[in-house]
């Protein structure tokens, strides 16, 4: 198959856009992944940027650790819950008019972040601009599966991950940056900025994908059907689990690195950054060669390369560990997990996508509330242990390993 770059498939013929509408529909390739990507990227940005300004948050509004926490719960909270409500909803509504609406919902909740003049409104905006930014994750993987199939599917869904995989990695020393500036009110204005920008591009980039002969009615009723139809498909359901429990890898070493690396491996801030960098740039790179290579490799296989390089490379620092965590060895070991995860992220979600094409918001509603929440569930059990940080990573990716073996095996012997 060639290599050139995917295209789109036309707007289906019901689909007569008008207005901004016929703009978004006339948009570049490029620009349309790009904001799709933007898109996704606010739930890990959103996550982690304000990390590092906790205990000055804590401070000016006179609450303890405990409870400021509760906002980072509320933000997960919200974000998972509005994948299940959003997604569902838009195989009946579409896609467009639920993407600009959440996507303002996040700009407003934001603002009232920035300003929350106790830790009780903070936690409520949190949940609000999760809920509001759930929309851009869970419809950006749907309009995907509405407009292209296939390898051409697999290619975007690489390039997106590959735009926004550094998000989660660079977000707590971009926050950091922004502290020192700004503060941490002027951080929340950052992702007002970014919401902004989200709606923009989602106005102006992203048309209606969904036509009306192809949308689904009959309220929670029809909810729960598709729900119980998505996890009833074993192939969708494996795919998903297998996704997820990579991306609950990558959170273990997310919510683990700062300590590990810099305490335990005595990195300076500076190396700790330049060492975030290069892991980000290895899934970057991986993502964009997979997505090249599906075409003659099949996304099935990559998927399974890289859950069991994963797998692999888990156990590997899991010995480093055991061995007394030398530096050099576990920087590498490290950063070949990471770099294995860009084979994993977008072919998953193409591929658990492409089993549920016809319930599309429902299946990838229920792919990002379990990719969030098993990273919500990984992120606090790390705690600042290297060998509890090993042994996660492990235990995710062995499961990972296991769903894709097991619940999406081909019975047919096919590769993809």
């Amino acid at each position: 198959m060639s290599s050139s770059p995917p295209r789109l498939d036309p707007p289906p013929a019901a689909v007569r856009p008008s207005g901004l509408a016929a703009v978004a529909a006339r948009a570049p390739l490029g620009l349309w992944i790009t904001v799709l990507a933007l898109l996704t990227a606010v739930a890990p940005l959103a996550t982690d940027v304000y990390l590092p300004a906790l205990p000055e948050v804590a401070a000016q509004l006179g609450s303890s650790a405990s409870a400021i926490q509760l906002t980072l719960t509320a933000f997960l909270v919200g974000l998972a819950a509005g994948q299940l409500v959003i997604g569902p909803l838009s195989d009946g509504w579409g896609r467009r008019r639920l993407l600009l609406a959440g996507t303002v919902l996040c700009l407003v909740a934001s603002v009232a972040c920035a300003v929350a003049p106790t830790t009780g409104v903070l936690v409520v905006a949190r949940f609000l601009q999760g809920f509001g930014g759930a929309a851009g994750v869970v419809l950006s993987r749907a309009v995907i599966t509405d407009r292209t199939t296939g390898d051409r599917a697999v290619r975007l869904f690489s390039v997106m991950m590959a735009i926004n995989g550094i998000a989660p990695v660079v977000a707590p020393l971009l926050g950091s940056s922004l502290l020192g500036v700004v503060g941490w009110r002027g951080i929340f204005l950052a992702l007002a900025l970014l919401a902004l920008l989200m709606a923009l591009g989602a106005a102006g980039a992203v048309p209606e994908t969904l036509p009306a002969e192809r949308r689904v009615r009959g309220g929670l009723r029809r909810t729960g059907r598709d729900v119980r139809s998505a996890l009833g498909r074993r192939r969708y359901l494996g795919y998903t689990l297998a996704f997820a429990l990579a991306f609950a890898t990558m959170f273990a070493y997310i919510s683990g690195s700062p300590f590990v690396l810099q305490e335990t491996l005595g990195l300076s801030t500076g190396w700790y950054a330049l060492a975030f960098g290069v892991n980000a740039a290895g899934l970057t790179v991986a993502s964009l060669v997979g997505g090249r290579l599906v075409g003659r490799v099949g996304a099935r296989r990559l998927l399974a390369v890289g859950v069991a390089a994963l797998l692999v490379l888990a156990v590997a620092y899991l010995v480093v560990v055991l061995a007394g965590a030398p530096r050099w060895p576990a920087l590498v070991v490290l950063f070949l997990a990471v770099t294995s995860l860009g084979l994993v992220l977008g072919n998953g979600a193409a591929l658990a996508s492409a089993e549920v094409c016809d319930i599309a918001g429902t299946g990838s509603a229920l792919l990002g509330a379990l990719q969030f929440g098993l990273g919500a569930v990984v992120s606090p059990l790390v705690g600042s242990s290297p060998l509890v940080m090993a042994v996660v990573m492990v235990v995710a990716s062995g499961l990972a390993v296991l769903a894709l073996a097991t619940l999406a095996r081909d019975p047919r012997g096919a590769a993809a």
